[in-house]
């Protein structure tokens, strides 16, 4: 009889690992299974047990690859398994492709006469999974803002980063969720990064691959009106809840689609953009809209002179810009008073109302659209090609 050995902390059983047991159990007649328990796990690897030690012992036995479970009960991180293995004399010991302790293992073989075995870890569909993106997510919001941006964009891309220099921006509601999103595809407002979010993907990472910068994915999980360090990740200058912007803030719809990833190439003058962005991160800093709008109008110009269309005057704002840098999509105004804006939104079918959001400890909630502008939003069919 032919017997496999295979480890691991099995920490939330998936689709993967069902797979790894079948391909180690094909390898011979008899599959044996060794875990970490609980104090283990934490004391050699600095992981959280998900599951009691009795539960993962019901589920990994009632598993029709696996013959034996035991436990791994050595104090070293590369071979905690070790007194199982050697007192079991299994003739393979079967690992995955990611295996960080390789060579300890094939020593460990070499010792007691077994062999080792490399499969790759994949999913019977052929999808690569792990433990740590089924965690993410279960922690995955359920409702997420979006994002305006007043000043400092692009300066969130590795290779454009300034360092010293800042990105500033605000998350804003109503908020979406992936069966609710009423903004317009394309807006310019961080959809991807919000996406990404509530799908529990890691969504600095997704947004770096498209060639975009990590500003959208920074604050929809941050909240709050926020300044960054300019640099290859982000990193947290200071932040505040945004109240002082309650009442100021419109995002009008040019109905013109945003691309942000087909202009990332584009030459920008980043040192101009750095300026607009340290007027606007002292704005945040002191709350005063005028001096944020001051910032806007400043990004706004260079905006113009990289060639996206002019912005049409909508009531007495103080500022406006582009949401993002795709030529499109929605359009910030800001205003000084609340007044001010409630005139403009009368006055212009295309432009609604946003407000600063800043989630409160520990909840997940949604906000929704004030009744008026949801049956604008229903007239105009925004939301008819959205996710």
């Amino acid at each position: 009889m032919t017997k496999v050995f295979v480890s691991g902390a099995f920490n939330v059983l998936h689709a993967g690992h069902i797979q790894f047991f079948k391909d180690a159990r094909a390898l011979g007649d008899y599959l044996i299974v060794s875990f970490p328990p609980a104090d283990l796990l934490w004391n050699l690897y600095n992981k959280k047990s998900v599951l009691e030690d009795a539960d993962k012992l019901a589920l990994l036995r009632s598993i029709s690859y696996i013959d034996e479970v035991v436990l791994s009960t050595d104090e070293d991180a590369e071979q905690s398994f070790r007194s199982a293995f050697v007192e079991l004399k299994p003739d393979i010991l079967a690992v995955t492709t990611d295996d960080l302790y390789v060579e300890a293992k094939q020593r460990l073989c070499d010792e007691v006469g077994a062999r080792l075995v490399v499969l790759e870890k994949t999913l019977p569909e052929g999808k690569n999974t792990t433990s740590s993106e089924v965690v993410a997510r279960i922690r995955a919001p359920r409702h997420v803002p979006l994002r305006v941006d007043f000043a400092g964009g692009w300066l969130d891309v590795p290779e454009n980063a300034i360092p010293g220099e800042y990105v500033v921006n605000c998350a804003v509601s109503p908020t979406v969720s992936l069966k609710e999103w009423k903004y317009r595809q394309g807006a310019g407002m961080g959809g991807s990064g919000g996406w990404s979010v509530l799908n529990g993907w890691d969504p600095v990472s997704s947004e770096l691959g498209l060639g975009v910068g990590w500003q959208d994915p920074a604050v929809i999980a941050e909240t709050g009106a926020c300044v960054w360090q300019s640099g290859r990740y982000p990193v947290l200058d200071f932040k505040n809840t945004g109240d002082f912007l309650q009442g100021r803030m419109a995002i009008y719809d040019t109905r013109i689609k945003h691309n942000t990833p087909g202009l990332a190439g584009l030459q920008r003058n980043f040192r101009k953009i750095a300026k607009a962005a340290r007027v606007a991160r002292m704005g945040v800093l002191e709350q005063d809209v005028t001096v944020l709008a001051v910032g806007v109008q400043l990004s706004y110009q260079l905006q113009l002179e990289e060639g996206m269309a002019p912005l049409e005057s909508i009531g007495a704002s103080l500022a406006h810009k582009y949401c993002g840098g795709g030529h499109g999509g929605y359009a910030l105004y800001l205003y000084e008073s609340e007044e001010d804006r409630a005139a403009a939104l009368a006055s212009c079918p295309y432009l609604y109302p946003i407000e600063p959001y800043c989630r409160t400890f520990g909840k997940d909630e949604q906000v929704p659209w004030a009744p008026e502008y949801l049956e604008r939003l229903h007239k105009q069919n925004v939301h008819k090609d959205n996710f």
